[in-house]
């Protein structure tokens, strides 16, 4: 819950006690007046809750596609094979991909699958998983016109120190980003956390791609920078976003492939992870939406 101290969630620096807080007798904007005001000033959605509910059904299909889709990802196994298989679960609970033909150019795939130095948005193909091999695997399903997004880390045999690394603190990185989220709460905070995190454990953060509103499309406000920045937006009941840092173990840039226009590569060639949630922020807090199993 905000605290009387905290900052208002309006946006005017000012404490939640000297600014918006319900005083008997004076004049509160009510929770249309937030909305308009938050989609005017940011872009960002608040949600009633006939769109949580259909969010929340979304995210729970997509966390459980991830799970099955995880399962299958063992040494021999080729992420083409990945994609089909996921693909399949999508028709079996009438969903569908959200990256599939999003873009420009066109996504190829339902899924995205990242190896080892690839930091998101790699496209399936032909490659079997090899011992020793990190993958990322990132479901972006849409479900009776409702979006959910997550993406989560598999281990393939034996991994290198540098490789177990990048996974967990990436993993550390967005619980407790996560952690931290309540009314009142700036987005900027969020990207204070990771990046701190992240350098106490001598790994560095991206800082060209983000997360990002999710739920009525599949991108929407606010931008959720991983790192520090300046998006002072106070957090309200209703907002739906992702958080996934995308973490290095190297040096934090990243290169694309100038082939396909969509898989991002470290500069380096060192390894890199990443690990995703949708949330919800609510009266008291938050809640994640995307409960896959770790």
């Amino acid at each position: 819950m905000i605290g009387r101290n905290d900052p208002c969630w309006c946006g005017s620096k000012k404490k939640w006690k000297k600014c918006h807080y319900p005083v008997k007798g004076k004049h509160v904007e009510s929770v249309e007046d937030i909305k308009e005001k938050y989609y005017k000033d940011y872009q960002i959605i608040i949600k009633n809750e006939q769109q949580i509910e259909g969010i929340k059904e979304a995210c729970r299909v997509t966390a459980h596609i991830l799970d099955e889709t995880c399962k299958m990802a063992k040494e021999g196994v080729t992420t083409q094979e990945l994609n089909d298989f996921c693909h399949q679960l999508h028709k079996d609970h009438n969903a569908i991909p959200a990256p599939l033909n999003y873009g420009s150019p066109p996504f190829p795939r339902s899924i995205c699958t990242s190896l080892n130095e690839e930091i998101c948005h790699g496209i399936p193909n032909d490659r079997p998983l090899q011992d020793g091999d990190i993958l990322n695997i990132d479901v972006s399903i849409i479900l009776n016109g409702y979006y959910g997004d997550c993406s989560k880390m598999v281990c393939i045999g034996n991994i290198s120190q540098e490789k177990r690394l990048v996974v967990d603190v990436a993993y550390e990185c967005l619980m407790r980003s996560v952690a931290i989220l309540k009314p009142g709460l700036l987005v900027s905070h969020i990207g204070d956390v990771i990046e701190d995190y992240a350098h106490a454990n001598s790994c560095s953060v991206v800082h060209q791609f983000v997360g990002h509103g999710v739920g009525l499309e599949f991108h929407e406000g606010p931008q959720v920078s991983h790192c520090r920045n300046n998006f002072h937006i106070p957090l309200v009941p209703g907002m739906t976003f992702t958080i996934e840092p995308m973490i290095n173990a190297g040096v934090r840039d990243a290169v694309m492939d100038t082939k396909n226009h969509w898989t991002a590569y470290t500069k380096d060639g060192k390894a890199s992870a990443q690990w995703e949630h949708t949330v919800l922020i609510t009266e008291s807090g938050y809640e994640i939406l995307t409960n896959w199993a770790h």
